[in-house]
């Protein structure tokens, strides 16, 4: 969870707002400096930075301070840049982006959530984060997920999945089971909001979560995207929560998504932004110091450094593949664009891979093939090539009809493998 700084005058901002357009190699946002959050100062260790410390050469590849980190093409996955991207890490609050999407998969946002004595904080535990939600309170789904993604509202977690699942434990189990079929293959959650330390995650699999999260509702960008909101309160005025995101404040673009912190876990960050039709996701985890300055450097590089190309166009014609007993034309099933280092883009190579059980006559429409683009070593992706006609089949000497010689080949085809090469 990510702490507060106290409030601050009038006066104090003034000097801020002075010392940050001195300092070098800051980066501005366009909503100027974010208010100090509205909970207690010793919330948490957290730092709430009011300027972003990154390099003056945007497009130059940052150093990664932080124990693990990801920068990331959120709509294709593409990874631009990483340090050690699978290693698991305990991930303090951003355990909470698991439970935004469970909650938004399996409920409505206009449903209204009972809160049980177990959603409690005790007040031994004052300090965290949360609502000081009481037994009984009644609150609809979209505000617990507001107070959830924003203020980082611990008690809102734990009232969530007794919503959701019946029980806190049931729904760890769901998170744990979303994750599976996810693919997070190094994460394991044992909380709904991160508190316990013992769960963990990587920060690849947090780029996967997050491509899931926005994917599951419209709702989960809007809410990670607004500054401030009001929750209802059980009597007296609504309780007002700011998010403690401050690239929403500090980074032009930025959209999203949580933040985390807890002694074990150290400063963590899952940041996303908007440029030109692009979105990043960067992924900072265990930092020693507030993480957003590390990760609006990587959103710096990704954005300055990367250009998105076309290298395949959707149906494009790419001439005859040769299978086993004849040749056929094809195409491409579907366009490939990719981001490369702009000065990269020239260097890309095109290479058709036929189908090891392709064999003459395929039908229309049939992959019997795959057209691979890479830079160097590194796989962009690939396309199948699909057949548009199948020509008169190739003879082959011997005794029978053609497909029976054919079928015959297939055995002893030493010739499947890697066919020409596109420049």
């Amino acid at each position: 969870m990510f702490g507060s700084r106290r409030r601050l005058g009038a006066a104090a901002f003034a000097v801020i707002l002075l010392q940050a357009a001195l300092v070098a190699g800051a980066t501005a946002g366009p909503a100027g400096l974010p208010p100090p959050t509205p909970v207690p100062p010793d919330a948490s260790l957290s730092p709430f930075p009011t300027i972003l410390h990154t390099p003056k050469d945007q497009g130059q590849e940052p150093s990664i301070q932080a124990g693990s980190a990801v920068l990331a093409d959120l709509e294709s996955g593409q990874v631009l840049l990483s340090k050690n991207p699978g290693q698991r890490r305990a991930i303090a609050s951003v355990t909470k982006i698991m439970t935004a999407l469970l909650t938004l998969e399996e409920s409505d946002p206009s449903e209204v959530v009972t809160v049980a004595a177990d959603a409690v904080i005790p007040d031994d535990r004052e300090g965290l984060s949360q609502l000081d939600l009481q037994v009984g309170e009644r609150l609809k789904v979209r505000d617990l997920l507001f107070a959830l993604m924003l203020q980082s509202a611990n008690d809102a977690a734990l009232a969530l999945a007794d919503h959701v699942a019946g029980s806190q434990r049931a729904f760890v189990a769901m998170m744990n089971v979303r994750a599976r079929r996810l693919g997070m293959t190094d994460t394991r959650f044992r909380s709904p909001n991160g508190l316990d330390d013992t769960g963990y995650s990587s920060a690849m699999d947090l780029a996967v979560l997050t491509k899931a999260a926005y994917a599951a509702s419209p709702l989960f960008g809007k809410i990670t995207a607004t500054l401030t909101y009001e929750v209802p309160a059980p009597d007296g005025p609504p309780r007002r929560i700011q998010n403690r995101n401050v690239l929403l404040w500090l980074y032009p673009g930025a959209v999203g998504v949580k933040t985390g912190y807890t002694s074990k876990a150290g400063y963590c960050v899952v940041a996303v932004a908007t440029r030109e039709g692009r979105t990043l996701v960067s992924v900072v985890l265990g930092a020693r110091t507030e993480p957003f300055s590390q990760a609006a450097s990587m959103l710096n590089y990704g954005f300055s450094a990367y250009t998105q190309a076309t290298f395949v166009e959707a149906g494009e014609d790419l001439g005859e593949v040769s299978i086993v007993g004849g040749a056929v034309t094809v195409e491409a099933a579907w366009g490939l664009q990719a981001l490369v280092r702009t000065g990269d883009v020239g260097r890309a190579v095109r290479t058709v891979v036929v189908d090891e059980d392709a064999a003459f006559p395929p039908a229309p429409g049939e992959e019997v093939a795959r057209l691979q683009v890479r830079v160097g070593d590194r796989l962009l992706g690939q396309v199948p090539l699909i057949v548009t006609s199948v020509p008169g089949p190739v003879e082959v000497e011997g005794d029978g009809p053609w497909w029976s010689r054919a079928a015959s080949s297939v055995a002893r085809a030493a010739a499947r493998a890697v066919g020409s090469v596109f420049a």
